[in-house]
């Protein structure tokens, strides 16, 4: 008996041991298990945009007929899902990002509402179109990230404002059109405005009270970046200070740029933030306007404790004034959830050329008792990464116009350009493809575990 209850002692002491933040959204969790709710942006923390419900299907999708519309008063894009718990569905507006909380077992009533203040002058700088892209839920409350950069929490029950943090300025060009994603006791978000020469960046704010976690810039130095000791240890190759050779001067008309072989590219660099934008850069040194931005969908795998995300263009557009491989724009990484830190990225369009914002959304999948991650990018390839170590699995195009590049190294990362297609300041470069909305933009794609496909659009 003595052992008993002091084997019993011992679990809860290490129960109470635990972080009592870790489990702030257990409502969640709990909530996601029943496939009738609909919590994260994309359904579940993987990201697949899938759903186990049977109702609809092949065989009577053709009888479908609307019925009900809610009609919101806004019009522009609505580009995000509703939040669904239970009986409650919480929709979101574009500008001025309007919440609406509806009882679905009451005709729809609009239980409570929600109209942010913001100033009008935002939407001069919001980029593209005056979207949101979704809201998060847990701990009781549905996460809203404005346009004017206000991460705003509400009770759930009431609408009432639980806190609110600002997370970026438009004033400096910087807003936010990203969906807030709520994991375990915190709530991510993001930033946008690298056509402005914004240096943006990944935040974690805790859900408990809006104070921050973490925030991970995408260009700057490894100790802001939240580059960890480990960063790459499984690919170092993707920590190189220079992937490309210059072909006829290279950042000027009539030069362009190729691929080093693997066996000439040193890895495991440092500092790659700061180092791979070299001299002269349009403003200081490059990096601190270095753009990045982040607005995607992100996912999370619990076994590893990773989150995915994507960054955006390097800024400024005009790809001759910035020189060298602009990291760590354009690039996929992984980051601990808790601390924030990076253990692998892999850098898809080093020097971009054409605006390939690498935010697309990635998605997990498991096959063979390993997990991967995928992602198609607007550069024209579509990318299977082993979701823990970052090894590159595949990397092909999405169709055969795509012509900037011919193949994508495995080894490295690295894009073999076609220097028939860089672009250059003063030039009207032609036939590039795909143009700068990529053939994909950031509308998701989704996969099923039912056929083992994804199923992406694309843009031709």
């Amino acid at each position: 008996m003595f052992t008993k209850k002091r084997v019993m002692g011992v679990a809860a002491s290490v129960a109470m041991a635990l972080p009592a933040m870790a489990f702030a959204a257990a409502d969640q969790e709990l909530a996601m298990k029943d496939a009738n709710n609909w919590l994260h942006p994309r359904g579940q923390h993987n990201n697949q945009g899938y759903s186990a419900l049977s109702q609809i299907n092949k065989g009577n999708v053709k009888n479908l007929k609307a019925a009900w519309a809610f009609a919101t008063g806004v019009n522009r894009g609505h580009e995000g899902s509703p939040v669904v718990v239970g009986n409650m569905m919480y929709l979101h507006t574009a500008f001025p990002n309007n919440v609406y909380a509806l009882d679905l077992n009451d005709n729809q009533k609009i239980v409570w509402s929600y109209f942010p203040k913001q100033d009008p002058s935002v939407q001069a700088v919001l980029c593209c179109d005056n979207v949101s892209r979704g809201m998060g839920y847990g701990d009781g409350k549905v996460f809203l990230q404005q346009n004017d950069g206000m991460l705003v929490a509400l009770d759930a029950k009431t609408g009432a404002k639980v806190w609110e943090v600002k997370n970026t300025d438009p004033k400096v060009g910087a807003t936010n059109t990203n969906a807030a994603h709520v994991i375990k006791d915190k709530v991510l978000t993001g930033c946008s405005g690298a056509e402005f020469g914004v240096r943006c960046f990944l935040a974690a704010y805790y859900i408990k009270d809006g104070s921050l976690a973490w925030k991970a810039y995408s260009t700057g130095p490894d100790a802001e970046v939240l580059i960890g000791a480990d960063f790459n240890s499984a690919n170092p190759k993707y920590s190189a200070l220079s992937v490309y050779q210059d072909v006829n001067g290279g950042n000027k008309q009539g030069g362009s740029f190729t691929a080093l072989p693997a066996s000439q590219i040193k890895g495991g660099e440092k500092e790659l933030g700061t180092r791979t934008w070299l001299k002269p850069q349009a403003v200081k040194d490059g990096w601190q306007h270095g753009g990045g931005s982040t607005w995607g969908w992100w996912p999370y795998d619990a076994r590893t404790n990773l989150v995915y995300y994507g960054t955006g263009n390097p800024s400024v557009w005009n790809p001759d004034v910035r020189p060298g491989d602009n990291k760590w724009s354009m690039t996929v990484f992984a980051r601990d959830l808790d601390t924030g830190i990076a253990k692998w990225g892999m850098q898809m369009t080093p020097h971009d050329e054409w605006d390939y914002d690498g935010v697309n959304d990635v998605i997990l999948f498991d096959k063979g008792g390993k997990t991967y991650a995928w992602h198609h990018d607007r550069n024209g390839f579509a990318y299977t990464w082993n979701a823990h170590t970052g090894t590159l699995i595949a990397a092909e195009k999405v169709h055969p116009f795509v012509n900037w590049a011919t193949k994508v190294d495995l080894e490295t990362g690295v894009p073999a350009k076609d220097g028939r297609y860089s672009t250059h300041q003063d030039y009207n470069a032609k036939g590039i493809c795909p143009a700068a909305l990529g053939t994909k933009d950031q509308q998701p794609a989704a996969y099923s575990p039912k056929t083992g496909l994804m199923y992406s659009p694309l843009n031709h």
